[in-house]
């Protein structure tokens, strides 16, 4: 998923992966608007955004979030061809959060198990932190709430990501607040970075952890303060480790994923809207507002797809 300053490139590449979309019929809810292709599809649509808002809220941040003061719309193209995706875009001003809109596609199924979840858990980030997350964090915690073929895609990505030498140095990938050229890794590594310290030590100690980085973004700092690793290149190859070994499960130590998988062989490298009460790890710091556009990695996919095609689409 991706989460940029709103260029007019970018706004092209949402258009041609949503173009020809056709909005057949509406639905209301408390927090959404929903325009899908019939009436029916959108009340599923917008009972299920509702659902998930309340019980991944509940989850993340221990509480339900407040009701905005205007809905978020959303606008669904569904079809058994299509690839699951989703863009949201919304706006950090002096630490408010707010002007959501969301743009979803794929079969009915991975809309309302995949698509909906993650696109539900950027609004809920957004709504807790008032400021932009490092890209790996917001993308990869946001896919740990999908359907389990959904990221068994990034799981087997990744595999392949890492045998191709196109892995990003956790030197680099804590830090990155946009992305790279070669966007894909970044998804997959971050997702499996996320589910690691989920894993570890919860969801709440992870929000936790992000609040304190974004502070100073001093990132070796956070991860040695609240996961126990001496410095970046000691995470990274813990996880690495942690890759080798399956992923086995952790039973929420951190040292349990040096103590009981196999040693990364001495120098292996990755290469390669109205405010609630919710707690804020800070504003967003300049004053001036910033539109954020945050899409899936299936509609990064599908842009470039679009481009091998026509030639039409520039990252």
């Amino acid at each position: 998923m991706e989460a940029r300053l709103a260029r007019p490139v970018f706004c092209t590449v949402i258009t041609l992966v949503f173009l020809n979309s056709v909005w057949g019929a509406g639905y209301r809810t408390r927090n959404f608007t929903v325009s899908a292709p019939s009436g029916a599809l959108a009340k599923e649509i917008g009972d299920a955004a509702e659902r998930w808002r309340q019980t991944l809220s509940t989850e993340w941040i221990g509480k339900e979030m407040p009701p905005w003061s205007q809905p978020c719309p959303i606008h669904a193209k569904v079809g058994r061809h299509l690839g699951a995706g989703g863009a949201t875009s919304f706006i950090f001003d002096q630490g408010q959060v707010f002007g959501w809109r969301m743009n979803i596609q794929g079969s009915r199924q991975r809309i309302l198990d995949s698509v909906l979840p993650h696109e539900v858990t950027h609004t809920i980030f957004a709504c807790y932190f008032r400021q932009p997350l490092p890209r790996w964090a917001d993308e990869g915690a946001c896919t740990t709430v999908e359907h389990p073929s959904e990221i068994a895609k990034q799981e087997r990505m990744l595999i392949d990501f890492l045998k191709q030498r196109r892995g990003i140095p956790f030197s680099q990938m804590l830090a990155m607040k946009d992305y790279p050229r070669d966007v894909l890794p970044l998804y997959s590594q971050g997702h499996s970075l996320a589910q690691m310290l989920l894993e570890s030590s919860g969801k709440q100690a992870f929000l936790v952890f992000l609040a304190d980085g974004l502070k100073d973004e001093n990132w070796p700092r956070a991860v040695k303060q609240h996961y126990g690793y001496e410095n970046l290149q000691v995470l990274q190859n813990s996880w690495l480790s942690w890759i080798k070994a399956g992923r086995p499960r952790l039973d929420g130590s951190p040292s349990q994923i040096a103590s009981n998988v196999p040693a990364v062989r001495k120098g292996a490298v990755v290469r390669g809207q109205s405010p609630d009460d919710s707690p804020r790890a800070g504003a967003a710091g300049s004053g001036h507002s910033a539109a954020v556009t945050v899409s899936s990695v299936y509609a990064q996919m599908a842009a470039s797809a679009s481009n091998d095609r026509t030639g039409a689409v520039r990252r």
